[in-house]
């Protein structure tokens, strides 16, 4: 009876476990390998542009010249890959055809072009998009099947997002999280770990591409008072990140309704934003804003710079400029944490760092990602406050995200049982 015990556990659990896992390592491993030095190459030339027009900020004024490069160049090439990350959403649920190449190489020349010329936007939405491009090209030279096809795009998003920031962790559980909102697909959760780790030794590892390295020097005792005060801070950080969506969501709508050729939608918001920076003499609230984020930590900063991000950012993506939601979404954390710190009495640099994962966890749905995100950059001595901030601004962020083809698997409160299956676009 033993031995009939051990070969059925061998023959139905250990042999396919055994199988899956060996597919899967090859697999995530040439992905990983593919986005990881992709990546590299985007953070390598992303660093070289900004340089570039830090250096001769006149070319800010060629913005708008910019928006049309990269709206003509899309309405002409990229009808199909337009929608961006949306898009790998939206293929995750209903899979219908494999996710055109040129999605990578478009998404990177937008990328580069809005941050040479002088538009504010990110990062992530370029290495997730060419992760999930080059990932789902697998489906196609391997004919896998549908559910398949899923592990994959999750496998290139994981990839995308832990080589661009360093967080392989966060990397994973951002791909798994990200997919439906109060869901966490395990299914993928070997191949996205396997994914993460090999893309994130592929940037930093392989080819020396380092990232930007933040630093909380002190973190209070966890006491009641202390937690508590975590609250208010998360309420904050979570409508911050409801605003940030909301904002980028309405300049979309109103480029959409008042500019039928797409070409010239960002034509019109890259004057706008060149005028804008012209009458505000500075170019601290356009492109990534990494030295400011930086300075959150320890310098006092205008209250006001988290909205004047939010305001760059939105008008810059709305209007159809290339890049990311998520760096300026730190951005917006970070500076927004320095500001609360007249007012809630925890360190600053602490309160920067929930802010910087906390907008983060709002906007986008994910808790957990950003939680490990917190730990993975600031260390574990501020895990709790991190977690906690992450958790309250999911909750008060709403239904609402950057994202919206998301779909709300399980709701975030028995008050909105009725949000489930519903996308947080409305659709």
């Amino acid at each position: 009876m033993a031995q009939l015990r051990i070969r059925e556990f061998t023959k139905e659990e250990f042999l396919p476990s055994f199988q899956f896992t060996v597919k899967w390592l090859i697999l995530a491993t040439v992905i990983g390998l593919l986005v990881g030095s992709a990546s590299a190459g985007f953070l390598v030339s992303l660093h070289w542009v900004t340089d570039y027009r830090e250096e001769n900020m006149w070319i800010i004024a060629l913005l708008p010249l910019g928006g049309l490069l990269i709206g003509w160049t899309y309405h002409r090439f990229g009808q199909d890959v337009v929608r961006g990350n949306n898009q790998l959403l939206e293929e995750f649920y209903n899979p219908q055809k494999t996710i055109p190449l040129r999605m990578a190489p478009l998404v990177l020349f937008g990328t580069l072009a809005t941050h040479l010329f002088g538009g504010s936007a990110g990062r992530e939405g370029t290495a997730v998009q060419m992760g999930g491009a080059i990932a789902d090209q697998f489906t196609k030279w391997f004919k896998l099947s549908k559910e398949d096809r899923r592990i994959i795009i999750t496998i290139g998003v994981a990839a995308g997002f832990s080589s661009v920031f360093g967080t392989p962790l966060a990397g994973a559980v951002f791909a798994l999280e990200w997919l439906v909102v109060g869901r966490i697909r395990y299914e993928s959760i070997l191949p996205a770990f396997i994914g993460a780790f090999v893309a994130h030794y592929a940037c930093a590892g392989f080819w020396q591409v380092h990232h930007t390295q933040y630093e909380i020097p002190f973190v209070p005792n966890i006491d009641l008072i202390n937690l508590l005060w975590i609250i208010p801070a998360g309420i904050c950080f979570g409508l911050a990140g409801r605003l940030f969506a909301k904002a980028t969501h309405f300049w979309s709508e109103v480029f959409r309704k008042y500019i039928s050729y797409p070409p010239l939608r960002p034509v019109v918001g890259g004057l706008m934003v060149a005028l804008i920076v012209l009458a505000m003499g500075t170019t601290k609230y356009i492109g990534l804003g990494v030295p400011t984020i930086v300075e959150a930590f320890s310098e006092d900063l205008p209250w006001y710079d988290f909205l004047a991000k939010i305001g760059m950012t939105s008008l810059t993506l709305g209007a159809g400029f290339k890049g990311g939601e998520v760096t300026p979404l730190f951005y917006t954390g970070a500076t927004l944490g320095n500001a609360l710190s007249f007012l809630i009495p925890l360190p600053v640099a602490l309160l920067a760092g929930m802010g910087f994962v906390g907008v983060f966890s709002g906007a986008t749905n994910t808790p957990l990602a950003c939680t490990l995100m917190g730990i993975e950059l600031f260390g574990a001595e501020s895990g709790i406050f991190i977690g906690v901030a992450c958790v309250v601004a999911y909750i008060f962020s709403g239904h609402a995200g950057i994202y919206n083809s998301q779909v709300v698997g399980s709701p975030k409160s028995k008050m909105r049982m009725n949000e489930k299956g519903k996308r947080l676009g409305g659709g």
